[in-house]
């Protein structure tokens, strides 16, 4: 199956579990608490190295991914419908899209709220007052209220890579840098 296909597969995945999650959710008045704990659970595949084989891989069977996503999410106190919705997700071998419904999630419930969402990489991880910095001038830039996804990638050495719909502003030091190489070759 070419790349594309794969992840119009993937993308189409995850929207159809995470809005049917947003819709339990909504139904159950706990939104936010489920976005929280999609949070808990993201920050729980960033950290662990083993966690993300155990997503991504296809050599574990159903029954291990779903033992090891039930006791992953006992321990991090992550119940009720999120931790009813790992085991689901697991049980129907779909855990290799589970970044995806859990980015697909945050749009919906931000959609919801009537924001936009913006991804943002940064070389580093922003404190509360930058965060609410960059909130402030996405909503001056597009007149909405702006949910940021921030990413962490040291290799982009400085700056912010920032995406907002089809829009992307690129401010990285990476990026400079590599214009400026470009620009120097021209020149000799």
């Amino acid at each position: 199956m070419p790349v594309a296909d794969t992840s119009q597969l993937i993308s189409g995945v995850a929207e159809r579990y995470a809005s049917s999650l947003f819709e339990l959710a909504l139904s159950a008045g706990s939104v936010e608490a489920v976005g929280a704990d999609l949070t808990r659970v993201q920050a729980l595949i960033d950290g662990s190295d083993d966690l993300k084989r155990l997503i991504a891989s296809p050599v574990f069977s159903a029954d291990d991914q779903f033992k090891a996503i039930s006791a992953v999410a006992a321990k991090a106190g992550i119940s009720g419908l999120v931790g009813n919705f790992l085991k689901v997700v697991a049980r129907n071998r779909r855990l290799f899209a589970l970044p995806g419904m859990i980015k697909a999630f945050r749009l919906i419930a931000a959609r919801h709220r009537g924001e936009i969402s913006a991804d943002v990489t940064s070389a580093h991880a922003l404190s509360a007052a930058q965060e609410t910095e960059l909130k402030a001038t996405l909503k001056s830039v597009t007149g909405k209220d702006v949910a940021v996804n921030v990413t962490v990638d040291p290799s982009i050495l400085g700056g912010l890579i920032v995406k907002v719909g089809s829009r992307q502003i690129d401010t990285s030091l990476r990026t400079k840098l590599s214009t400026l190489k470009l620009a120097l070759k021209e020149v000799g």
